[in-house]
């Protein structure tokens, strides 16, 4: 299976490393590299992309608003951000509008190519930092356990596999079920903890500490 890939990204250097990136893996296609997000939803149209790889700042219209107008329109397309170390609010800012990821920049590209994969896949994607922002962003939250959620144990293990970074097929692996079964599961997570994305489940998850020891 070939996955499209369309990048979003400012920097001029930063775009070129992308694209060698994307064009050396023989299961992506590059089918668009912007510097802007201005002309968005034209360029979606036209390119029709699997995946974007967004920048969260760019000049004009910024990597979140950019998300925002994608999800409205074209709410199947899969769209992974990048971030740097002191850009935290927009990475929660990003969850509300749909991103499916949440990876930084430094040191990023040799994981970017298995980001894109795992997200493409129905996984949520987060560079260890990132996932470092979440825990620290909701330290002092209250501790809460997966039973007060009403989360069943399957459930509960479903996830703390998503929290992990693993897709949809790698849980199906993990706990020999079908992957429409993880899908239903998820349905019922989704319902129980009052949130509609994958990555706002991962947020809270982490925020109420359901899987530390």
């Amino acid at each position: 299976m070939i996955i499209r890939v369309a990048l979003y990204e400012d920097n001029k250097f930063v775009r070129q490393s992308l694209e060698s990136c994307v064009a050396g893996c023989d299961d992506f296609l590059l089918v668009g590299s912007y510097s802007n997000a201005k002309h968005i939803l034209e360029e979606v149209a036209s390119v029709e992309p699997d995946v974007l790889v967004m920048d969260i700042q760019m000049p004009g219209i910024n990597g979140i608003e950019a998300v925002k107008r994608v999800k409205s329109n074209y709410p199947k397309i899969t769209i992974l951000m990048q971030t740097v170390f002191d850009d935290e609010k927009h990475v929660f800012e990003a969850i509300q509008v749909g991103a499916s990821g949440y990876v930084l920049k430094q040191n990023s590209y040799l994981l970017l190519p298995q980001y894109i994969r795992d997200a493409y896949a129905g996984g949520a994607p987060l560079s260890p930092s990132v996932a470092k922002l979440f825990i620290q962003r909701f330290k002092t939250s209250h501790r809460k356990t997966a039973s007060e959620f009403d989360l069943s144990p399957k459930e509960a293990e479903v996830l703390s596999y998503l929290v992990k970074g693993m897709s949809y097929k790698m849980i199906a692996s993990e706990m020999n079920i079908i992957y429409d079964t993880v899908r239903a599961h998820m349905k019922k997570i989704y319902f129980k903890l009052h949130v509609e994305s994958m990555t706002e489940a991962v947020a809270k998850a982490l925020q109420h500490k359901l899987f530390e020891e």
